[in-house]
């Protein structure tokens, strides 16, 4: 007996599919399935797919802008200033609290899946402790994966290794840096051979917050790469923002991306935070400010968007809709042909979910049943009209729903509006 059954959805390669569940698993995935169901739900028309992801978070900073000031001038470095003055003032539960609201936030999106960096510069170490904690406990909705972030630097902060230490025995999922944050290039390059090392003695993923800089000189990923190849780190290591590489000499970022594909190195773009943040010191023309997303998908690398921030104080808008950062990306990135929109879609789930390593994602017999249905019939249509999440399932059982978005007109006579409007018109 099927537990659940979807019928009629629209699967992202177009396909009309009835989907359907036994507990927590996909079962089967067929045009017309003729089985017996529990419980039968009608999705006729509206696309579904796998949940979406969002692999660059920071869940620690979250929901705080305004404390204590907004970031006036809006840059990165300001940012870093607010920021500093906050964390004397975090407890655990405050962290915890506006985390916690973040992924409710995230789960009525239809986000099943967050990547956050966390901050590891406070010797009581209360943003990983607080995040420990929410992960555990929001795992039957959404899993989260955290990265040990040391902010000020590797080096440059004298206890960050110790607390990096203290934070992996905590349970950590990653070791994060920030190689160009370090007082030298040199400085820099060793703290991605550490990090490196570190992650391949415990056997973790690593991800860097790489090159966030407008500054062409900065060319860490580089070394990334080989570290990534010396400790045997392939498949396992990501280049977080990546942004130097738009200022890059096209002859080295031609030699660059092949070195990164050598290395299976993951890729994150961040466009909303990077169109903001980069680019401040540019005269006009201004450079947009996203690493090279078209090049580096075709050189076969795998390449994922992240939200970043929320209302925070480096970015004091946003909502963690993940179908907005895909819409920018494509913006941004001259991404609107009909394969590159698909990929931005791509980039905030599959490929975000590979970034990941999640088990059992998909939309295929044996992937767990977590599924979002939205209110578009095919991925370009909701990336263009950052569609309503109709229903929301984690492991099978709906956890959120949206009523359909309508308007409803009076021009003459009243009539009601739907925006997903047919082909041709």
């Amino acid at each position: 007996m099927i537990d659940l059954l979807l019928v009629g959805g629209i699967l992202a390669d177009g396909r009309a599919a009835d989907i359907a569940i036994v507990g927590d698993t996909i079962a089967a995935v067929e045009p017309s399935f003729a089985g017996d169901c529990a419980r039968r739900i009608d999705i006729s028309g509206r696309l579904v797919t796998a949940p979406f992801i969002d692999s660059h978070f920071h869940l620690d900073s979250t929901l705080s802008a305004g404390i204590p000031r907004y970031n006036r001038s809006g840059t990165l470095l300001e940012g870093i200033a607010i920021w500093n003055e906050l964390k004397p003032t975090l407890t655990e539960q405050t962290i915890h609290d506006r985390a916690r609201r973040l992924c409710e936030i995230a789960v009525a999106r239809g986000n099943l899946a967050i990547r956050s960096h966390v901050d590891i510069g406070d010797p009581a170490l209360r943003g990983v402790r607080a995040l420990l904690a929410l992960r555990d406990e929001m795992r039957p909705w959404i899993d989260i994966q955290l990265v040990a972030f040391p902010q000020e630097g590797y080096f440059r902060r004298p206890d960050s290794a110790s607390l990096l230490q203290q934070a992996i025995e905590l349970g950590v999922d990653a070791i994060g840096g920030i190689p160009h944050f370090e007082r030298t290039r040199e400085q820099g390059a060793e703290s991605i051979a550490a990090l490196c090392r570190l992650a391949a003695d415990h056997g973790l993923p690593v991800d860097l917050h790489c090159d966030e800089t407008d500054d062409p000189q900065s060319r860490h990923v580089e070394t990334l790469a080989a570290e990534v190849v010396r400790h045997g780190l392939e498949g396992r290591a990501t280049g977080s923002h990546l942004t130097s590489m738009h200022g890059f000499d096209n002859a080295y970022a031609d030699k660059l991306v092949a070195l990164m594909a050598e290395a299976e190195l993951s890729v994150v773009a961040n466009p909303l935070i990077n169109i903001t943040l980069q680019g401040r010191y540019d005269p006009y023309p201004k450079r947009r400010g996203m690493t090279r997303v078209k090049e580096l998908l075709a050189a076969g690398i795998t390449t994922g968007f992240g939200h970043d921030c929320v209302l925070d104080p480096w970015y004091r808008l946003g909502s963690h809709d993940m179908l907005e950062v895909a819409s920018m990306g494509a913006h941004v990135g001259h991404m609107t042909g009909e394969a590159d929109l698909r990929a931005c879609f791509e980039a905030v789930t599959t490929n975000a979910a590979r970034i990941m390593r999640l088990e059992r994602y998909g939309i295929a017999p044996g992937c767990r049943a977590d599924l979002v249905v939205l209110q578009a019939a095919d991925p370009i249509e909701a990336i263009r009209l950052r569609a309503t999440r109709l229903m929301v399932l984690r492991a099978g059982q709906v956890i959120a729903e949206t009523a359909p978005s309508t308007t409803r007109l009076s021009l003459g006579s009243p009539s009601v509006l739907d925006l997903t409007a047919p082909r041709g018109i």
